[in-house]
């Protein structure tokens, strides 16, 4: 279809229609391989592009939210219940045993290796930091066990019972990595 206005009586977004602006954001490709004779399309090898990908995660930590807020003043907490009184190094809202309310209070910054094993391989968080040491952290008169980070020590002294303290990052980042243990220094 031919236009029958000229040119010069046309709107100028006929004469020059919008385009959308230019940016440099995303994949920039060039010399992209395209055929002369469109019927070779069919074999055309598919085009990569490498692609920046973010995204932000909203994640809540609720009936959990004490825990990381004492992680982030320095202070290990756990839960006991106000019914039967057992105590949880691993905090929950409610008791495992009698199904009663479990209140907040601060576990002691020394404990004892339960157990421990090395790390060789993890997930991509921590891959550049291992090998790392493992221990279940245990307290006397508290029914489970922590998982923690050992940090300073090598394998040869690690034993079953040795006692460990927490540390905390300097700054917080609200991850059960926030508190590590160490070999506690001996008491006078």
């Amino acid at each position: 279809m031919v236009d029958p206005q000229p040119a010069s009586e046309q709107s100028p977004e006929r004469r020059h229609p919008p385009r959308l602006e230019e940016t440099e954001e995303g994949a920039v490709l060039f010399n992209v391989p395209f055929p002369s004779d469109l019927s070779q399309l069919k074999g055309m090898s598919p085009i990569i592009a490498k692609w920046p990908y973010q995204i932000n995660y909203i994640h809540s930590y609720g009936q959990d939210s004490p825990f990381f807020a004492g992680l982030a003043n320095k202070k290990l907490l756990g839960t006991r219940c106000s019914r039967c009184g057992t105590a949880y190094g691993t905090p929950r809202l409610r008791c495992m045993g009698c199904g009663g309310e479990c209140d907040w209070f601060e576990l002691p910054r020394r404990g004892r290796v339960h157990t421990w094993t090395t790390c060789y391989f993890s997930g991509e968080a921590y891959l550049d930091e291992t090998p790392f040491h493992l221990i279940l952290v245990e307290w006397e008169n508290v029914a489970t066990l922590f998982l923690s980070r050992l940090v300073g020590c090598e394998s040869a002294d690690i034993s079953i019972g040795m006692q460990v303290e927490a540390r905390f990052r300097r700054n917080s980042k609200f991850n059960v990595a926030d508190v590590y243990f160490v070999r506690a220094p001996k008491q006078t």
